[in-house]
Parts: C-alpha cells; structure tokens; sequence
C-alpha cells in the first residue's frame, strides 16, 4: 500500500527540528531493534515514532545523523542468510522514503560519526528510557540504550542532550496531512464497527472472540494496515479490566459488551470505545450509560486553545463525582473516591502512537488531537461502561473527528 507521505513531510520536519534545537551538538537518533519473541523469530515489528516522524522509515536499526548542514544515514549490514528470510534494505528506497541523499553502510557510517564525535562535548537525541518500567511490567526496547553506549566507547566524556520535548512540541500539534491521516483511521474505524455490530450481527456472537475477529476482518477489508492497539473485547465484568485483551470469554448477554479498537492506517491511529447492550438495557445500565455520556459531553464542551490538559482532567474528575454521587457510588467528592470508579484520565494525544507525545502542562493549539474517554467501572455490579471519541482542537474550539459513530447503549 503507498504511503500518503511523502519525502517532504518528514525533510520538512527534520528541517523544523534544527531550527526548534539551537545548539551546535550534533544530533543522532535511532530506529528502534527488533525484539525476540521465540528462538530464532521477532515480534512483528514497530517503528519508534520519533525515528519515523524524521525520515519515514520502517526498518530496524537504523541512525539518523543531523550534523550541521549534513545529514545522513546509517545502515546496518545483514548476513546473506537474513537477507533471503527478510530481504535486503534498499538504498535507493530509503533515500526516496526519507529525502535523505546520503546513505551509508555500517563500516563508513560509523566510522564518519566517529570522527565527529571524538571531537564535541555533546550530542543531541532522545533519551532512553529505563530497562524496565516496573509500574507497567515491561521491558522497554534496548535500541537509544545501545546507540547511547557505543557513542561513550567512543567518547566517554561526551554528553546527552535530550531532544525529547523538542520532538513532543512538534509532534503534539499535527500538521493538516496528519489530521487526514487520522481522520482516514477513525473513518476505517467507524466503519468497520457499524459492520460489526449490527443487531443481526450482534445476536450470532457467543464469544469476545467472534467480536474481535468480525472487527480485524473489517479493517483490512476497509483500508487499515491493521489494529493501532491490542483491541478490547470486554463483556461484563471484563469491563472492569481497563486494558482488558484476552477477548476469549463467552458473553453473558444480560451484560453489556465495551468496545475499545481503533485501527492503523498510513502509519496513525484511531481510538474509539463504545459499549452497547445486546437486547433492552436494564435501567440501572441506562443511567450510568447516561451519566457517562454527560461527563462526556461536559469534558469535549472545555476542549478549546489555550486549555491546559491537567487543570482540565481536575474539572473533569469534579464533574464526573458529582454523577457518582447522584448514583449512589460515592458520597463524598474526593480523588480517591472518584478513581475507585473512574480509575484514569479523561484524555490523551493521539497520532503516529495511541498514545501519542505532547505536553499536559502547555495550552493546547489548533492541530492538538485527542481523545475524550470518561468511564465508570462497577466490579461488584459486572458493569463497565466507556464512551471515547477523537478530538480535533480548532481555532473557534474543536471539532469531534468521529461524531459519525453514534452514542447509544442499544
């Protein structure tokens, strides 16, 4: 499938990138490795979103050197074994992927940084995260890490600069290509799930599974690459499991069923959730269906320029204990009252990642992309219940990218 970018979106937003950095260091960013699934084979691999932003490129290992008013790239050597499993790496195909003119191979690459790096106190790029990231349980991917330790057997001496808010400024506000972009994933997404959850479809599934698979189908049929993220098939009381993938339980279908998928297309995401009942709601689903939907629209009406995004989840935390409390969930308005129920944030970026880079404490601009998410989660009633949609901020205010989804609980 050919990618609507072009070579001149990302020379452009390297060219953005010198001007947003000011030093003289040069700067040199990684590709993200590969990661070992089992033996000998790969995870299915995925691109670090800033190494992609800057040249477009979706193979492993490779650096990106911007050095003055040089720039180019590093390419790894592969056995001739590897080559006939993988394939080669095209020259040719990197430079017009990327608008990068100058490639070069493992041996002269490095041995042309080296001399540049032998010779200045500092280099510019994204800092590597830690090994682990115990709050999330996993292992982070070893490639800045790596790229970080052969520049100081290099130059022991030489130190980080890190890029990583300067590449968070410029990916937070999308350029109108990217807003397409997403507006095409959320389209696919839309569509894909109006498929599948028409009341003749939904009275054959049994399983989370079927679910699933009916929405994957949709996705290739209709234009994706495939899920931006593992998706959420949550009937019952798997609701309450708020990155809940397995997908494998039989619906109870008194229960309600949460939806959360959004899929890939040219390389960005959507991210919708809605949850739907399989016959009437009782009335108990109802009105907490309602009250999410209220604390919904309260948080999209506050989505404007010049919002910060942490004093906007404060009001929406407020608001959403007030609804708790007309359901009896709550007495008092507290933080931890409310995150017992509502357990995180009503917002985030959305782009190249799910998840995507930007600043909670800078006010949002026109071009901003984001998500609207408010839940309430009842364990102890097997009822989850979510409404998420994509958020576009405009000059007069903001536009609801997938208002063509429609919001109701059956």
């Amino acid at each position: 499938m050919k990618s609507f970018f072009e070579a001149d979106f990302f020379t452009g937003n390297r060219q953005k990138l010198r001007t947003l950095f000011t030093g003289k260091a040069p700067i040199v960013i990684t590709a993200n490795g590969q990661l070992q699934s089992s033996s000998d084979s790969a995870y299915k691999f995925v691109q670090d979103a800033n190494f992609w932003y800057l040249t477009g490129i979706n193979e492993p290992d490779i650096i990106l050197v911007l050095d003055r008013d040089k720039e180019y790239l590093i390419v790894p050597a592969r056995s001739h074994s590897r080559e006939l499993f993988e394939g080669a790496i095209s020259f040719d195909e990197l430079q017009a992927v990327s608008g990068i003119k100058q490639i070069l191979d493992e041996k002269e690459g490095w041995s042309q940084l080296e001399s540049r790096l032998s010779k200045v106190k500092h280099i510019a790029t994204v800092a590597a995260p830690p090994n682990y990231i115990e709050q999330l349980g996993m292992y982070t991917n070893p490639a800045r890490s790596t790229l970080l330790s052969a520049v100081k057997n290099i130059n022991s001496n030489i130190e980080l600069l890190d890029i990583s808010t300067h590449m968070s400024l410029m990916r937070m506000i999308k350029q109108p290509i990217e807003v397409d972009a997403i507006q095409r994933a959320i389209d696919v997404t839309v569509k894909s799930v109006k498929q599948a959850t028409t009341a003749s479809k939904m009275s054959g599934y049994e399983a989370e599974y079927q679910l699933e698979a009916e929405i994957t189908k949709n996705f290739r049929v209709n234009g994706a690459t495939g899920h931006a993220f593992d998706p959420i098939i949550a009937g019952g009381t798997n609701a309450g499991v708020i990155h809940y993938v397995q997908n494998m339980d039989q619906f109870n279908k008194k229960n309600l069923v949460l939806i959360d998928v959004g899929a890939r297309v040219d390389n960005y995401a959507a991210d919708l959730t809605r949850t739907i009942s399989f016959g009437a709601p009782s009335r108990r689903q109802q009105n907490i269906y309602n009250a999410v939907l209220d604390v919904q629209n309260y948080a999209i009406e506050q989505l404007k320029p010049g919002v910060i995004l942490d004093e906007y989840e404060k009001q929406v935390e407020h608001y959403m204990g007030e609804k708790l409390r007309e359901l009896n969930l709550i007495k008092t308005i507290n933080h931890d009252n409310v995150r017992k129920y509502y357990p995180y944030l009503s917002s985030h970026f959305l782009g190249i990642n799910v998840h995507d880079s930007g600043l909670h404490d800078r006010p949002l601009e026109p071009g901003v992309v984001l998500t609207v998410e408010p839940g309430i989660h009842i364990a102890e009633e097997s009822i989850g219940i979510r409404l998420e949609d994509n958020i576009l901020i405009t000059d007069k205010g903001n536009k609801v990218l997938s208002n063509k989804l429609q919001k109701r609980l059956c």
